[in-house]
């Protein structure tokens, strides 16, 4: 079981995105957002994917990019300091969305990664002791545990759904 982390446990920024996610079992709440979201995405017409509500603004399809590649992110820096406390560099979203190439798939393919990337997620959650969910590395500067980073996977999607619940459909 992973337990829920305490606020020196998640960078400050991240509170917003721990606070959304309640108080049950984080594994479970995954497993939920993962189908979830996968059925959120798959049930948008594929003519709004490129919909962008304010010039500057990521298309659809590159939210959901951005979901998936944060989420690869997270899982990794939680691999990794469940396995040694070590300091690891921040990510770029925009830099890394000036390189990807989500406007260019279709919908259901990024809905697919996104679920798949999850499930490997859950893999590793899966796989982890209680010792290892409460150990801390440094990620972009902050100190981070691996149970902190689970919350936030969970709840930067939360986020996101939010945002396109209530600006793009």
């Amino acid at each position: 079981m992973i337990d829920r982390p305490q606020p020196d446990e998640y960078p400050s920024y991240a509170a917003k995105y721990v606070d959304l996610v309640g108080n049950g079992p984080i594994i479970e709440i995954l497993e939920y957002l993962q189908q979830m979201t996968y059925n959120f995405f798959l049930r948008i017409d594929p003519d709004k994917a490129s919909y962008t509500y304010a010039a500057g603004k990521w298309t659809l399809k590159q939210v959901l990019g951005h979901m998936t590649d944060t989420e690869r992110v997270f899982s990794y820096r939680a691999l990794v300091f469940s396995r040694e406390a070590t300091e690891l560099p921040g990510f770029d979203q925009d830099v890394y969305m000036e390189k990807a190439t989500f406007n260019e798939r279709s919908l259901e393919d990024l809905a697919e990664e996104f679920r798949t990337v999850r499930e490997a997620t859950l893999y590793l959650l899966k796989s982890l002791t209680e010792e290892q969910t409460k150990q801390k590395g440094i990620a972009s500067g902050n100190p981070v545990s691996v149970r902190g980073l689970a919350y936030m996977i969970a709840g930067h999607e939360m986020h996101h759904i939010k945002i396109l619940k209530e600006k793009y459909l």
